[in-house]
């Protein structure tokens, strides 16, 4: 291990405190995942205010695997920010896992983001002088997780994801779609509750596409719940529902899980 990780070990090597639930104990019984009730979110600009989101609703059911589609500007990557816990709305409410996001304090919000939340982007943002292990590792471990315990992880989700072989290499030394499948894998490090995706395939050939594709699908049969926001129709039609986005509305609604798609 590096010692910039070993650094970071020392650093996080202690429990979270108890006053966020853990995933463990949010059972499949208890469906919804995620409900999102009359978001808004307004940005200042030179010119005139951006009403990025204007009353949102979403449910997302246990398990469900869910696309948001819509053109740029329509207030995609602001809900899944929202929904991160990494920016507050305006107005509405998020519900992860039971616990209203507004109402919980900073601390008490990135502790919730940490144990529920998985987050994938389109440009990967891997810590390029960190293995492959390190990387997925130091997820675990900011989640959390004592070292030994957060290797261990790391190590189980680069075989499930065909990529344990590769766990010494560093980013730079991998293709996209292994580099985009250690994203996933951190992603998947802290045993997350709702699984975010935003544009996973966007930076990636066909090839490495199909690739991240197939792996969602395999999380989804394994019971893992899915947001992804995606601009190709074929990614999305990988999807249980499709949702779509204008304009910082969404179109149809998107408030029944597991119903058909708007």
């Amino acid at each position: 291990m590096s010692a910039s990780f070993e650094a970071t070990a020392r650093a996080v090597d202690a429990p979270l405190p108890d006053d966020v639930p853990d995933p463990s104990a949010v059972g499949p019984a208890a469906p919804p995942e995620l409900v999102v009730r009359g978001l808004r979110k307004t940005y200042e600009a030179e010119t005139a205010p951006v009403r990025a989101l204007r009353g949102v609703d979403l449910t997302v059911g246990h398990g469900e695997f869910v696309a948001l589609m819509g053109p740029s500007g329509s207030g995609k990557s602001t809900l899944l920010h929202l929904l991160a816990g990494l920016d507050r709305a305006d107005e509405g409410s998020v519900t992860l896992a039971g616990v209203r996001t507004e109402e919980l304090s900073g601390s008490r919000l990135a502790r919730l983001r940490r144990r529920h939340v998985g987050l994938v982007f389109q440009f990967f943002h891997l810590i390029d002088h960190m293995s492959a292990l390190e990387n997925v590792a130091l997820a675990a471990l900011v989640a959390g997780a004592r070292p030994a315990e957060a290797t261990e992880r790391a190590r189980d989700l680069l075989d499930t994801l065909g990529l344990l072989e590769k766990q010494g290499e560093r980013p730079a030394a991998l293709s996209g779609g292994q580099r985009q499948r250690v994203a996933i894998a951190r992603a998947l490090a802290n045993r997350p509750t709702l699984l975010l995706a935003d544009e996973p395939t966007g930076a990636l050939d066909s090839d490495g596409a199909a690739e991240v594709l197939d792996l969602f699908t395999r999380l989804h049969h394994d019971g893992q719940t899915i947001l992804m926001v995606t601009h190709s129709a074929d990614v999305a039609g990988g999807a249980q529902r499709i949702v779509r986005m204008r304009d910082g509305m969404l179109l149809g609604g998107g408030t029944d899980a597991f119903g058909e798609q708007p």
